[in-house]
């Protein structure tokens, strides 16, 4: 019978010998990787970090002890250990269950997550809410070194030496050594440090120098001070241990056995202690473990064949960064800045071709900005290709560092609009609303390639901050042809002209709507006004496009509240010379949306071109 299927709670865990554990593990790995690769998700971190969740649900007391993951991306084997694997073929699909952890999906998601560096400041805050209510719980927070690059970790840290703090962070080392360990003595001491001989042997000396009259305690202190300054003559010196926590490790994170015996002395601890312990990302799947990289987050895929790297299809990431290559190689100052994402915003050409002009600065979306801003203000023009749902961190930075000193700078956002899988914390449809905000601004949102080269080409040449937004996948195929152009606004008459009817969009879902009209079949008059520029828009040419139009229709791909249609909606009704026009907004009313494939949440937007077609047919014959 399977290990895995018994398994309703972290309960039925402790019961579990060693060797049930191994076989239990393997079942664990098997089942993440036949999910994933059938609906596509994160895979490397979720293989590597099996047997740490392993044993964290075994020695704490899930729910009551609260365990937060950073990101929530790595949180598979939590899941399926939390009694959520009978739903964990549903995984990231629409109304299954989520890539991340959600509050709203279980008791054992005690706080949500899908960026990354949070969980300190999230798991600080539990455990001092605890605290002030004498609860004995634990909180353990689980971060990756990734998460280490950003700035928010180390203010958590900073705050985390409050003395009976039941806070346990784990960082789960699976690719750089944060701390260096210095020469064979110091590895060493380390094996020593974390074994079960070791804490069996300091508990019994301290028992027993506490049982002297008088002087015990002071024995105990002086004892602590001299492995302190014993372990400052052989190892270097800890980063954690520097900022006042207690530190463990590194360990092995297969090793079972140890892992358990330093969560136990961990649990011992009555402060904020710092558990190190070291994995491999896409362990048990050998193509994850040699491109970990390429299998940080896939999309569906044959076990069998793993992920081909080199059949990657033309997309919008990909068309970036050819555009960014090309300009790069005739203009010397052009430089790209990532945010630990190379490969997934297209610059892994960039980084080939151009490596002393190419900057990954880790997970540090805030330090990225400021720091392209400081190129730009020494002549460079910076280029930050970021996600959409990554840049909401920034909007200080775009405004202070770059806007107000009025510096050239290019934002390349990728995944914007709506978002499959990763969902409601990953969703591209805020950008246009706060950006547009910003002074002087400039956004793009292209609808094709040829759109986005233009739109590149412009921003090359302006002398202040722009956007070009676009998203995940490749350009949609329709019969573009008839389309014209009128200032910077390209437009489509479907049957006579003026029209009844004026649709305004922009972006991706510019296909769903022209679908929509062609199905029209001409029976009504209508003309598709399709913009590029959306901020600032150029209300002159769509004034002139809608003058003898009585009622308009405007799509948009993003939030309605602050969005393009609404402004597009006030500018309008500004307008005197405009007279008694209608306008209909279909945009997205309730931004907090869910996972799911593409067709399910544009569906449950009404973004189908049969949805639109019938909201804009009712909105016809209204008219008439």
């Amino acid at each position: 019978m399977s290990i895995l299927k018994s398994i309703s709670s972290p309960n039925d865990l402790k019961g579990l010998s060693y060797r049930d554990l191994e076989i239990l593990a393997d079942e664990l790995r098997n089942e993440i990787l036949n999910t994933v690769s059938n609906n596509g998700g994160h895979l490397a971190s979720n293989l590597g970090i099996v047997e740490t969740m392993i044993s964290i649900h075994r020695i704490f007391n899930s729910p009551e002890d609260q365990i937060v993951l950073d990101v929530g991306h790595q949180s598979y084997v939590h899941k399926l250990l939390t009694g959520r694997q009978g739903r964990f073929d549903t995984l990231r699909q629409w109304n299954g269950i989520s890539g991340f952890t959600n509050r709203e999906e279980s008791e054992y998601d005690p706080f949500g997550a899908g960026h990354s560096g949070t969980s300190i400041s999230a798991a600080l805050g539990l455990a001092t809410a605890n605290l002030l209510n004498g609860s004995p719980n634990y909180v353990i927070a689980v971060v990756g070194d990734g998460s280490f690059t950003n700035g928010m970790i180390y203010e958590a840290l900073n705050n985390c030496t409050k003395n009976n703090l039941k806070l346990i962070i784990i960082l789960n080392d699976n690719e750089m050594s944060i701390s260096e360990n210095v020469g064979g003595l110091s590895k060493y001491l380390s094996r020593i440090r974390t074994s079960e001989k070791y804490f069996t042997l300091k508990h019994q000396t301290q028992r027993f120098f506490r049982k002297i009259p008088l002087v015990g305690e002071n024995l105990v202190m002086e004892t602590r001070k001299l492995k302190k300054r014993f372990k400052k003559r052989v190892m270097s010196e800890n980063l954690f241990e520097n900022l006042g926590l207690d530190y463990l490790g590194p360990i092995d994170g297969s090793d079972q056995k140890k892992l358990e015996t330093v969560l136990r002395e961990a649990k011992d601890k009555n402060r904020c202690c710092l558990v190190h312990v070291h994995t491999v990302k896409g362990k048990g799947y050998q193509p994850a473990e040699d491109n970990p990289e390429i299998y940080h987050s896939v999309g569906s895929f044959d076990l069998e064949k793993g992920v081909d790297p080199t059949n990657q299809s033309t997309n919008f990431s990909s068309v970036f960064g050819d555009i960014l290559c090309r300009e790069a190689a005739q203009n010397p100052s052009v430089c790209a800045i990532t945010a630990a994402m190379t490969s997934g915003t297209g610059l892994s050409e960039f980084r080939k071709k151009h490596r002393q002009r190419f900057f990954d600065v880790g997970i540090a979306e805030e330090h990225a900005v400021t720091f392209a801003a400081g190129l730009s203000a020494n002549g460079k023009l910076p280029v930050c290709a970021v996600y959409s749902t990554f840049t909401q961190r920034v909007y200080d930075q775009l405004i202070h560092d770059v806007a107000i000193q009025k510096l050239p700078l290019i934002m390349a956002l990728d995944r914007c609009g709506l978002v499959p899988g990763d969902g409601i914390t990953h969703q591209g449809i805020y950008d246009c609303s706060y950006l547009s905000s910003i002074p002087g601004i400039t956004i793009f949102s292209p609808e094709t390639y040829a759109e986005m080269e233009q739109s590149f080409n412009q921003a090359f040449h302006h002398n202040g901050l722009t956007v070009i937004r676009y998203p995940k996948g490749a350009q949609s195929e329709y019969d573009r042809s008839q389309y014209q152009t009128c200032g910077e606004v390209s437009y489509q008459d479907f049957g006579k002209t003026p029209g009844e009817v004026a649709v305004i969009t922009y972006g991706r879902i510019t296909k769903n709507v022209h679908d929509a009209i062609a199905s029209l079949n001409a029976k009504i008059s209508v003309r598709l006004i399709k913009l590029v520029k959306v901020h600032p828009l150029d209300f002159e040419s769509v004034f002139t496009l809608i003058e003898a139009t009585k009622k308009i229709y405007i799509v948009e791909e993003g939030i309605k509240n602050g969005g393009v249609a609404e402004k597009l909606a006030a500018g309008i009704a500004q307008n005197e010379k405009m007279g008694d026009k209608t306008v209909s907004i279909r945009a997205i009313d309730d931004p907090l949306i869910e996972h799911g494939d593409l067709t399910s949440l544009y569906e449950s937007c009404g973004f189908l071109s049969e949805q639109i077609f019938v909201e804009l047919n009712n909105l016809i014959h209204k008219s008439i």
